[in-house]
């Protein structure tokens, strides 16, 4: 048998997942989050191990909008936090009305148990005057969970898509915050 990079078999992993999908609701499992919540007619089937966290509504959006400016320093800010538990893969930030999906984080991590640290620090924590709620989540592939209307500027759901409206910070800082990322594991390994 085939052994993935977690010890768990590629089989293993497969079947788990498409047993997931098949008994659960497979958008809670694409995007995380779903509209209905716990009085969802499907089974919500949380992961007990992921590499991906998702914190819900941890970014608060005013009516008025968020400038791109304070969105860059929440960004930054919660990168940075997210990196004193490893690699930090990719980041993502919806800014979808609905409440299911407005202003949650998603984190994803080199290995399942940064996400796991991740995930009981978070939660033990406060954001903003506000309690911060994280959970592990099925997401591997944030392409499958992004409206791509949206990126075009042409989703006509509004704040009734179900898919990530994705808030992106500026290039010159996510590329600041990777290669700070790199240099930082590149002196621990030294």
């Amino acid at each position: 048998m085939i052994t993935g990079r977690y010890g768990m078999s590629r089989y293993s992993y497969t079947h788990t997942l498409n047993t997931v999908l098949t008994s659960g609701s497979h958008f809670y499992c694409k995007i995380g989050a779903c509209r209905h919540g716990d009085k969802c007619s499907k089974k919500h089937i949380r992961p007990v191990r992921s590499n991906t966290i998702v914190l819900y509504n941890m970014l608060h959006i005013p009516a008025s909008g968020l400038d791109q400016s304070s969105f860059e320093d929440f960004y930054e800010d919660v990168y940075i936090e997210a990196c004193r538990f490893g690699a930090v893969r990719s980041m993502v930030v919806c800014e979808n009305g609905n409440d299911h999906l407005k202003g949650n984080v998603y984190l994803h991590f080199e290995h399942p148990n940064e996400a796991q640290r991740a995930m009981d620090d978070f939660n033990t924590r406060w954001y903003d005057e506000r309690p911060i709620y994280c959970d592990l989540t099925h997401i591997v592939d944030f392409r499958d969970a992004i409206c791509r209307r949206h990126d075009q500027q042409a989703c006509e759901r509004g704040d009734e898509c179900n898919f990530m409206h994705i808030r992106r910070p500026s290039q010159g800082l996510k590329i600041d915050l990777e290669r700070s990322q790199t240099s930082k594991s590149r002196s621990l390994k030294h």
